[in-house]
């Protein structure tokens, strides 16, 4: 503010703000999942289906919790290994992040098949419905951020640590450690509260 020659933007902190603003509106995407939970799962809503603490399995829940916690402190320590400079820490630290993101996927692949084969289906009610949309809407951006994992390791073996790849790998990191931030309400409010309802 006080120099003499604006020095211009820090596109870095540009682009990383625009990120900030679209996890923002995904935030708000959620509130709305989780408020029509709250609504649909109610006794009159249930339209003759199952109730939450019938369907509920705290087994997968709980592998899947582990899972994705143990993925972004994977992510995590790529993230050290970048402010080192070292390609080979980030890459690995990326690739065992994206393989416990793919055993998430197959943890809530095997928990919404076990549902599908006992003939709990979304179109029962308005619970399953909503209950059915909140985890394939978070496997989905799960699925996305493995997606953008194996872009970011192509990236980095091909161009290094550039300013793009740089902000890229900061989004991701963002992205990666929101998705665990939803899935603690995910596990609280469709899991643990579904159990004791």
């Amino acid at each position: 503010m006080w120099e003499r020659h604006y020095p211009g933007p820090d596109l870095i902190s540009t682009r990383t703000f625009g990120f900030w603003l679209y996890m923002l509106t995904d935030a708000m995407v959620y509130a709305a999942l989780f408020a029509s939970l709250g609504v649909l799962s109610h006794v009159v809503n249930l339209a003759g289906g199952p109730p939450p603490a019938a369907i509920i399995d705290p087994v997968y829940a709980y592998g899947e919790t582990i899972t994705l916690f143990l993925s972004v402190l994977a992510y995590g320590y790529s993230m050290v290994a970048l402010k080192s400079g070292n390609r080979g820490g980030v890459i690995g630290g990326i690739l065992v992040s994206m393989l416990l993101g793919v055993v998430f996927l197959a943890i809530a692949a095997t928990d919404i098949g076990h549902l599908f084969s006992r003939g709990i289906i979304p179109e029962t009610s308005g619970f399953l419905s909503i209950f059915f949309t909140i985890l394939i809407y978070h496997a989905l951006h799960i699925l996305v951020g493995i997606v953008w994992m194996l872009v970011m390791i192509a990236q980095i073996a091909r161009d290094g640590f550039t300013a793009n790849v740089v902000y890229r790998l900061i989004n991701l990191r963002l992205f990666w450690h929101f998705q665990a931030v939803i899935w603690v309400f995910v596990f609280t409010f469709v899991y643990l509260q579904g159990m004791v309802a």
